[in-house]
């Protein structure tokens, strides 16, 4: 395996510098872990929206991820492809779809978020559980501060 050659002393110590690593190391854990799973992450991420929302205008499900409307067409053929969704006329506007999750889309998501928990394990593993706690809290407050834009 090839070292990663360090960072420059100016930026190695910087808290975005570490959380970015940190974010790539946990992103990766966690595609593997979902790929075992027979999922990459935006399926897992649609897939758990539509398990908290749905039925769910796909609209809306769209601005709920974040996702761009052509890619959410394309997770949303994959995963109805493999059973896990189901695309229906909205009852409350016909002109659009609803998304709602199948049992085996439940089953699907139970999995993934448990391989998920054991890839963010992996990622944390080098910290007590009391700081796990402490920085998933720290973290938290962090990631909750709205940017005030440049």
């Amino acid at each position: 395996m090839r070292e990663t050659p360090p960072a420059p002393s100016t930026i190695r110590t910087l808290p975005s510098w570490l959380l970015g690593r940190a974010a790539a190391r946990g992103r990766a854990l966690v595609a593997d872990a979902l790929a075992a799973e027979g999922l990459r992450m935006w399926h897992h991420v649609v897939l758990s929206a539509v398990a908290d929302l749905g039925p769910v205008a796909q609209a809306e499900l769209g601005r709920s991820v974040s996702l761009d409307p052509k890619d959410m067409v394309g997770v949303l053929n994959d995963l109805q492809d493999a059973g896990l969704v189901e695309r229906t006329p909205d009852p409350k506007d016909r002109r659009k779809n609803a998304v709602t999750i199948t049992d085996e889309g439940r089953r699907t998501v139970e999995r993934c978020a448990r391989a998920a928990r054991r890839a963010n394990a992996d990622l944390l593993a080098p910290l007590s559980e009391e700081e796990r706690t402490r920085f998933t809290q720290m973290l938290t407050r962090v990631a909750a501060v709205e940017g005030t834009g440049t």
